[in-house]
């Protein structure tokens, strides 16, 4: 016997009928959010960025690959990683499917990461993805967009993550999940850690390219599509720890 509130259909109904004023006054806030975000100040960018591509070296402006607006997912992929992040392949099998739509709709969605880019390559084939995935390898790009630290910046507490300072690094700290999660990328969790995820839009006018937004951490929460259809399943997210693997591993812990 379930110890869930019960009820009739007829009270179920009204309170579902509540429930929809608040759903869309969330809904409402959401619009008017979208259009402060279209409304932030551009930051044109002259820095010289250079990434490799399966095209080839590109510029920022290259990956736009000849479309007005570009998103970029910066992927925690480091260079000393061995495979991609495990919730980083969790929110690109989301938007693997949707990059054709954008494109459509004149936005490029590029995956960037620091990685070399045969590494990106032998990892994309692995998940069966189509999107665009550029390395930024040698390139100041994910230091310059807060998603990629150094060491002397983790040790010396000089990372600057989702618009605020952390703490130094305690490497004799219990870092719990975090450990297990940097394991599946073949690294600990200094290293894990140095790689960020976030996404960062942009715009070419003009020939000139502009920075319009980023967003960090769980500023990406709406981007997480299985967190989306979680939170409107009977028992939510339900979560106890880190249950989430990239999608050809789960038959591997049967």
């Amino acid at each position: 016997m379930t110890k869930h509130l019960t009820g009739t259909r007829k009270e179920w109904l009204a309170a579902r009928i509540e429930l929809l004023q608040a759903e869309k006054e969330l809904t409402r806030r959401s619009d008017d959010l979208a259009r402060r975000r279209q409304d932030l100040p551009w930051v044109r960018v002259d820095k010289d960025y250079r990434f490799e591509t399966d095209e080839g070296s590109a510029s920022l402006a290259d990956l736009f690959r000849g479309r007005s607006q570009l998103l970029v997912y910066h992927f925690m992929f480091g260079p000393d990683y061995t495979a991609g992040c495990p919730s980083c392949s969790s929110i690109a099998d989301g938007f693997n499917g949707v990059a054709v739509h954008l494109a459509n709709h004149d936005v490029t969605l590029s995956a960037v990461s620091r990685a070399p880019l045969a590494k990106l390559q032998g990892f994309k084939r692995r998940m069966g993805w189509t999107f665009p995935w550029a390395s930024s390898h040698g390139s100041d790009f994910n230091f310059d967009f807060a998603v990629g630290f150094s060491e002397a910046q983790q040790r010396e507490g000089g990372i600057e993550y989702n618009y605020r300072r952390e703490e130094k690094w305690q490497s004799g700290d219990d870092h719990g999940f975090v450990s297990e999660i940097a394991a599946t990328t073949g690294t600990d969790a200094a290293t894990y850690l140095r790689e960020r995820p976030g996404v960062s839009a942009f715009v070419l006018e003009d020939g000139a390219v502009y920075h319009t937004y980023s967003a960090y951490a769980r500023g990406l929460d709406g981007l997480w599509g299985m967190y989306q259809w979680l939170d409107r399943a009977p028992r939510g997210r339900n979560e106890t720890g880190v249950w989430w693997r990239r999608h050809d591993e789960y038959d591997k812990r049967r």
